[in-house]
């Protein structure tokens, strides 16, 4: 959706980090495009501070009231993160979506920031080349179907990391020495994951250099002696570890520090983007990897067969419909409804063992009034006559009846 020549931005909410990109872009659009700026900074975990996000923005004339800077962690893994937990989404089968899921959170407050302050346009600073600018675009036009989007990385000539650096310094703002030089891949981090992609990542067939981690261990350097722990569930969602109830940021912060320590998480995947492309990461998802594989736990006790394997069937679907942008979309909310409702009764506690690397669930157990998991009618020993072993010959029968009469046509 191209807005008409004549039809120009006025004012525009910057999805802004305060780095060189952002930075970069903030003064473009206030130079190039003749637009007043809003920025929007999120605080999503990522780890960094952000206060030199509002002295930058400050420095290049953003007025104070027009600089908003949202802790996002709660509403990030309340709204966003469990939810797409509880369908155990993966994308094509191993990315626990970690750079997806964030974005419709950030184009949710890119357009009530746009509302509020009277703005008619947004911008970002998602490359055409990649994912997220779908992502930001197809979650604002959602909320917004008249908002104006401006894409700078399809737009300027600022094509090299050295054009950057000229306009950079043409116009005042600090470069950081560790930006001067090809970057030798770029990152995007929140609290549910760490994202690497591009230049020493590019072949595939390289392993992945050591200073490219910065959220895990290396396994082989992790502790020597497992830990054990013990997440609960109510109703689909984490509550507590160890018995201590901890908010939704909380728990995944904890985990965070325990996947690290263990060097749980890693993730290098190459993947087929949205766009057309196949690309290679290298994800690192420590709290996630543990988070994901005590949920599934649970569910072994608490959901119905049928149930169960409906979920796995509609799981693919229900991730690629993150990682493409879709998220406020009716069918990914269809699907989150039918999601929502099997884990009605996902109560429980369920006991992992972390050692260099891998999470390895030791024990389950789901609250009384709805584990399905009854040992008295799996037990190989007596079970009372709760099972009659003679029923199923008439259940094998029934079931190899086509079988039998397709094996009689001639071969």
């Amino acid at each position: 959706m191209t807005a008409p020549k004549n039809d120009r931005p006025r004012k525009v909410v910057l999805a802004y980090s305060g780095g060189l990109d952002t930075s970069v872009i903030l003064k473009w659009l206030q130079v190039e495009k003749g637009c007043e700026v809003v920025t929007f900074t999120a605080d999503l975990g990522q780890g960094e501070e952000l206060g030199p996000a509002r002295a930058g923005a400050v420095k290049m004339g953003v007025p104070e009231d027009q600089i908003f800077i949202e802790d996002l962690r709660e509403e990030f893994v309340k709204d966003y993160v469990f939810p797409m937990m509880r369908a155990n989404a993966r994308y094509e089968g191993d990315y626990l979506l970690g750079t997806a899921i964030a974005r419709p959170l950030i184009s949710k407050r890119l357009i009530a920031i746009a509302r509020e302050t009277g703005a008619d346009a947004i911008a970002h600073g998602a490359t055409g080349k990649g994912n997220d600018q779908v992502r930001f675009e197809l979650s604002a036009f959602a909320l917004n179907p008249d908002i104006k989007i401006i894409a700078p990385w399809r737009e300027w000539d600022l094509t090299s990391r050295t054009r950057l650096i000229e306009y950079a310094e043409e116009h005042d703002i600090d470069v950081p020495k560790d930006k001067r030089g090809e970057a030798p891949f770029s990152t995007d981090a929140n609290l549910l994951h760490t994202s690497s992609e591009g230049l020493v990542l590019e072949d595939p067939w390289e392993e992945t250099p050591d200073y490219v981690y910065s959220r895990t261990a290396n396994p082989w350097d992790a502790p020597d002696e497992p830990q054990d722990i013990v997440i609960g569930f109510e109703q689909g969602d984490g509550v507590s570890l160890d018995g201590k109830r901890l908010s939704p940021a909380a728990l995944l912060e904890a985990l965070n520090d325990l996947g690290r320590d263990h060097g749980i998480g890693r993730l290098d995947l190459v993947e087929n983007r949205f766009v057309g492309m196949k690309s290679r990461g290298m994800y690192e998802t420590p709290g996630g990897t543990i988070y994901a594989a005590a949920h599934r736990a649970i569910e072994q006790l608490t959901l119905d067969r049928g149930a169960a394997h409906l979920k796995d069937e509609m799981m693919p679907r229900y991730a690629e419909l993150i990682y493409n942008g879709f998220w406020f979309s009716p069918e990914r909310e269809m699907l989150q409804a039918a999601i929502d409702h099997s884990q009605a009764k996902v109560t429980g506690e369920v006991r992992c063992k972390l050692y260099k690397g891998g999470v390895h669930v030791t024990g389950r157990r789901a609250d009384v009034n709805y584990d399905l998991y009854s040992k008295d009618v799996v037990t190989f020993e007596d079970d009372a006559g709760k099972y009659d072993q003679r029923d199923a010959e008439g259940f094998i029968k029934l079931n190899a009846l086509r079988l039998r009469l397709l094996g009689r046509r001639p071969k």
